[in-house]
């Protein structure tokens, strides 16, 4: 049987009169899409905009909750308590499945944006908050979680379903963390680097950290950032990367 892969992207994020990415673009190369709720990025008419392009493109549409954050743009860790959390992402998940039924589509996954998934990356209680948030709206829902971190740990333990995502853009370290934007090679904007990287991982089933460490994963989902530079020519490569070495692209399924 064909290995295949899936490829997302955050999106959305354009809001009122300022434009953030090309996701009309992004929407022909991936599979499923990260949408923006509205409280790190985004608005009512950016969601509806983005879910009905979506649905054009028979991409899957996935709610993208954040910090109430839209300065920062949801980049800024924030103290707040697990029913504050909860709430908080079923408030997202909420308004992301209202605009989604505009569109005439629905909400398959969920992703947490920013500092949001950082903190909960390495606080499993946490990740569970925002996770029982979700399910307490839909138990159906996939949640899409950084792979190998406190955030799979949450979702093994409860027993919902799940898919594993690593990025494109981005460098990890050992733990499996993301590397800290601020640091120097924490983005890579080279997209033959992107692609080659990305092959490499999914082919053996593992991250490849920036110090060399491998650090076995189920691997179902690739994250492509809709709002750097060259995120549209890493995409194209990435997809390119990873069909001619015999993997396909698909949706995810999720898993338990």
């Amino acid at each position: 049987m064909r290995q295949t892969v899936d490829l997302n992207a955050d999106m959305g994020e354009s809001f009122g009169p300022w434009k953030m990415g090309d996701d009309a673009a992004l929407l022909k190369v991936i599979s499923s899409a990260n949408i923006a709720c509205g409280f790190h990025a985004g608005d009512a008419e950016t969601m509806a905009a983005t879910m009905a392009l979506a649905q054009q493109n028979g991409v899957g549409i996935g709610a993208h909750p954040g910090f109430p954050d839209l300065q920062g743009f949801g980049r800024r860790n924030m103290d707040m308590s697990a029913k504050a959390l909860r709430a908080m992402v079923s408030y997202q998940l909420g308004a992301a499945q209202a605009m989604a039924r505009l569109a005439g589509g629905q909400v398959r996954h969920l992703k947490l944006h920013g500092a949001l998934a950082n903190m909960a990356s390495v606080d499993e209680a946490m990740a569970r908050a925002c996770y029982e948030g979700a399910l307490g709206v839909d138990p159906d829902i996939i949640i899409m979680v950084l792979a190998a971190t406190d955030q799979q740990k949450a979702v093994q333990g409860l027993g919902c379903r799940w898919a594993a995502e690593i990025f494109a853009d981005r460098a990890y370290n050992d733990d499996a963390t993301l590397v800290d934007r601020r640091l120097p090679g924490a983005v890579i904007h080279d997209p033959q680097e992107a692609g080659a990287r990305m092959v490499a991982m999914v082919q053996a089933g593992a991250i490849l950290t920036q110090s060399g460490a491998r650090i076995p994963t189920p691997i179902d989902t690739i994250c492509l950032h809709g709002d750097t530079p060259t995120a549209v020519q890493i995409a194209a490569s990435v997809r390119g990367a990873l069909e001619a070495s015999g993997i396909g692209i698909a949706p995810f399924t999720g898993r338990r």
